[in-house]
């Protein structure tokens, strides 16, 4: 799942639980943590021999929490995929071209439209892409040519993984 901070987004996965101990992977960084919830919102933490204490407020929609820890407040929200998939098509239609396309996030890929060595003009479409059971076609920004496609039709891709290389005009 993805959380807001502040600005910054992270993806958070849960990898284990036992007990008080949870293991717990922040943007690829992994952490072991001791969690006690004790009463009213307020968690115990211990991790890397020290011991923090959270207050934890739910927010009205249930993705939205206000946590106070260590004298500071920060203002957390749950992102859901419904918002994650349309901030990566706001990316995709308002940035400048790049060399590299990579997957925004896990996903099949449907159809293929362009080969090594095809030339394509901004707007064609070089393939579609499957996430969240939401099918999105990627089109180029930019004239260029195709230098390399590292995937076919049927993959499963996973986030940052480069999909297909290309050529720019100067």
């Amino acid at each position: 799942m993805e959380i807001q901070v502040g600005n910054k987004i992270m993806e958070v996965t849960l990898i284990g639980k036992e007990g008080n101990n949870v293991t717990v992977d922040i943007d690829g960084k992994v952490y072991d943590v001791d969690v006690a919830m004790l009463q009213n919102g307020t968690c115990s933490l211990l991790y890397d021999g020290n011991s923090y204490n959270a207050e934890l407020i739910k927010g009205d929609s249930g993705k939205h929490y206000r946590v106070n820890l260590n004298y500071s407040t920060y203002q957390i929200d749950m992102l859901d995929s419904q918002a994650k998939y349309m901030r990566m098509r706001k990316r995709q239609t308002e940035s400048v071209q790049a060399d590299v396309i990579t997957a925004p996030m896990p996903c099949k890929i449907v159809k293929v439209y362009c080969k090594p060595g095809d030339a394509v003009k901004a707007g064609d479409t070089l393939f579609t892409m499957e996430a969240m059971k939401m099918q999105s076609n990627y089109k180029v920004s930019a004239d260029c040519s195709v230098e390399q496609m590292l995937i076919a039709e049927g993959d499963s891709v996973k986030a940052e993984q480069v999909l297909v290389k290309l050529k720019m005009e100067s």
